[in-house]
């Protein structure tokens, strides 16, 4: 029988400021406890979903975040706690912004593709530009064309990078030590890339052949939904030191952040390992809330093979998001008449925040080896809002494992951010803000509008006060492109 929302409060506690904790209890079998990071607005959208979903309302067809955070801390061999970042927010069995860590020693430790996602290391790639906003303001327009004339936007864009099979395999296996290879990246490039750009542990054998017919004809093309190139401009700078060491040395300075992920074949990945895994539950007794976190013991040949395909797929999204670095610069060199070294366009950093990585952690005073799910410290905003850069803290370290929120987080679907927003409001807000914008499909300019999301300095202050993550720099878009 279903529990009233006064119920459902009696299991939430609320331990400081920023953060609650969620007591076994909440639903059924939990391992370990559970905890979200908010300020008051987050706090209110929080038990308001949950509110919904008492009366019988829901969000997208998904369980509130609360309940999928609950879900997740009941998954066979996690420890510490099932942690919803401040962008959390309902998700497929895993709730987006939620982090877990299961012990690599625990013979019953799982592995979800759902706690990955199905846009395998979809990331954020920041670029630095000597540019000013001076610069670039006159030929605004004329910049915004030339990257959607260079980048691939779009559900069934083709890439312009030539790829053959035998190609494929090698970027599988060798993620961005291909792109260098093959001239569509710099040296220094992998030097600022989250794993340097390649996950060892790569197989390209573990890829299906749907996967990769598939990936072959997308690499170095954007995508849809929320992923995007922008122009920024530097606003603010929180940490000079930090900001220094980046290359950042004052505001007003051009920048330009690309994020996307592996596309159609990271999708695959992940789909051919939930069928995979739903047998491997039905033979290894693995009992789980919701069918959606399907997982597979850890050291199972099923959890093994998602694994190493999904390093694969990994590395896939860092060669297409350095194939998109070769094309900006090439984009920014048309409008400046300048070379990309002459135009300082390097790598600030390239972060993932669809993926699962192994790690030594301290947990209840001693080392483990543990499966990490979680990440980022650069946060992209909507297309009308800023974006930040964030640097890592010690209490991070303790309390999330370095983990940090990855974006503003929804706040409404995309079916009701298109019944309730109107397109040419939308582009008009826009450009009274002064950003220019290029978008292959109508539809997505409601759907990604800042108003389907939640305030991202919200979300980012939130993890600032929390003390999980410091704030560095804050970047505003002046020049959009999208799917």
């Amino acid at each position: 029988m279903s529990r009233s929302y006064n119920d459902e409060q009696a299991f939430l506690e609320k331990l400081d400021r920023n953060t609650w904790r969620i007591k076994k209890g909440f639903v059924p079998n939990m391992q370990v406890e559970g905890a979200f990071y908010v300020n008051d607005y987050l706090e209110k959208l929080m038990f308001e979903e949950l509110r919904n979903a008492c009366r019988g309302g829901g969000f997208g067809g998904f369980l509130p975040a609360m309940k999928q955070i609950g879900n997740v801390a009941a998954l066979p061999g996690i420890v510490h706690k099932s942690i919803g970042l401040p962008d959390v927010h309902s998700g497929y069995g895993f709730a987006i912004g939620n982090m877990a860590a299961f012990d690599m020693s625990n013979p019953k430790a799982v592995v979800s593709p759902g706690g990955v996602g199905f846009d395998i290391n979809c990331g954020v790639r920041l670029l630095r530009t000597n540019l000013d906003e001076q610069d670039v303001q006159p030929v605004k327009e004329q910049l915004t064309q030339s990257l959607f004339d260079h980048i691939p936007v779009g559900v069934g864009s083709k890439g312009v990078i030539p790829m053959l099979g035998k190609d494929l395999e090698e970027a599988l296996e060798m993620g961005v030590d291909w792109s260098l290879r093959e001239g569509y990246a710099w040296a220094e490039d992998k030097e600022h890339c989250e794993e340097y750009g390649r996950m060892l542990q790569a197989d390209p054998n573990k890829v299906s052949s749907k996967a990769k017919k598939r990936g072959l004809p997308q690499l170095g093309t954007l995508g849809a939904g929320n992923h995007y190139a922008e122009v920024q401009v530097v606003d603010e700078i929180f940490d000079m030191h930090a900001a220094h060491k980046m290359g950042i040395d004052h505001t007003g300075q051009v920048c330009l952040m690309i994020h996307c992920g592996s596309r159609g074949l990271g999708h695959q990945v992940a789909t051919d390992a939930l069928v995979a895994m739903e047998k491997a539950m039905k033979r290894d007794n693995i009992i789980v809330n919701d069918r959606q976190l399907a997982c597979a013991h850890v050291n199972s040949t099923e959890g093994q093979d998602y694994l190493k395909g999904m390093a694969a797929a990994g590395n896939y999204a860092w060669v297409n998001r350095s194939s998109m670095t070769f094309l900006t610069r090439q984009a920014f060199a048309k409008i400046f008449n300048m070379t990309p070294d002459d135009l300082d366009m390097h790598v600030i950093y390239d972060v993932s925040h669809n993926i699962a990585k192994v790690e030594e952690h301290i947990v209840g005073g001693k080392q483990c080896t543990l499966l990490l799910i979680g990440q980022p410290v650069l946060i992209g905003g909507t297309m009308g809002t800023c974006s930040y850069v964030l640097t890592g803290t010690e209490k991070g370290m303790t309390e999330t494992f370095g983990t940090t929120c990855h974006g503003a987080g929804r706040a409404l679907s995309r079916a009701k951010s298109r019944r309730n927003l109107d397109y040419q409001d939308v582009l008009n807000k826009l450009a009274d803000k002064g950003i220019s914008i290029r978008v292959a499909s109508p539809k997505l300019v409601m759907e990604e509008a800042p108003e389907s999301y939640k305030n991202v300095t919200d979300v980012v202050n939130t993890c600032h006060s929390a003390g999980i993550s410091k704030k560095a720099i804050k970047l505003r878009p002046i020049g959009v492109i999208k799917g």
